[in-house]
């Protein structure tokens, strides 16, 4: 019986470990996608990134609108921040939301300096 209760608690810390891994999995590949989309901007405006960055959210199954994430220009530097909450169950029938801040602050590397 000892045997059979260890068993259930390391499967639920198992269960746990990997929803709460996953979300910050996509987390990351998001923000490295975005990363990624920002430095190699070009010549492409603030709504292009925008609607790049909500394509890769989507992808990446992110779940943000434009009240929680924006896009700004700054000088030669492209600003995407915001935060958003994921909603983890991490025992069977309790779930917990998990805020995540999103601040990808890139240097333009390519293209025309961006007008103010």
């Amino acid at each position: 019986m000892k045997l059979l209760i260890k068993l259930v608690i390391v499967a639920l810390i198992a269960n746990a470990t990997y929803r709460v891994g996953n979300a910050y999995l996509n987390f990351y590949r998001f923000k490295d996608a975005v990363r990624e989309i920002t430095q190699h901007r070009g010549t492409k405006s603030d709504e292009q990134i925008h609607d790049k960055v909500f394509q890769l959210a989507n992808e990446y199954d992110i779940p943000v609108t434009d009240d929680t994430l924006k896009v700004t220009t700054r000088d030669n530097h492209t600003v995407v921040e915001g935060t958003y909450v994921r909603t983890l169950e991490l025992v069977p029938t309790f779930k917990y939301d998990w805020k995540f801040d999103v601040h990808v602050d890139t240097f333009v590397v390519d293209g025309d300096v961006l007008p103010r």
